[in-house]
């Protein structure tokens, strides 16, 4: 059964970083992306940014030019390298992965999710 686990979020002061990172476990054949949305309360969930096997990566506009997304490959690991963070970045966000496995050719996952506070 696949798995991804969000670590990394926590309370920031305006201006501030964090990274984020999502790791996958489990039988997976293939990846197709990894990326993460966001979910603030009140508001429907929204991608933030996602980069596919490739390494072609998008961006929501609210975050492009802050946010950078990667990856390793090999280890399954996303990374969301979070920069000049704003009060309005505050929300719940969340790992979301597309994976071929042994019982799905092409299924999407999701974390747990992780709190991101932007607050002083």
């Amino acid at each position: 059964q696949v798995q991804l686990v969000e670590s990394g979020g926590g309370l920031v002061q305006p201006g501030g970083s964090l990274r984020l990172s999502c790791a996958a476990s489990g039988s997976i054949l293939r990846t197709y992306s990894m990326g993460w949305y966001r979910q603030a309360p009140g508001k429907q969930r929204e991608l933030v940014a996602i980069i596919s096997s490739g390494g072609t990566t998008n961006y929501a506009d609210s975050v492009n030019g802050r946010f950078t997304v990667s990856r390793d490959g090999v280890k399954k690991i996303a990374y969301l390298q979070m920069n000049s963070l704003k009060p309005e970045d505050t929300a719940v966000y969340y790992c979301n992965a597309r994976f071929q496995t042994p019982a799905w050719a092409d299924r999407y996952y999701w974390g747990q999710g992780t709190q991101v506070t932007v607050s002083s």
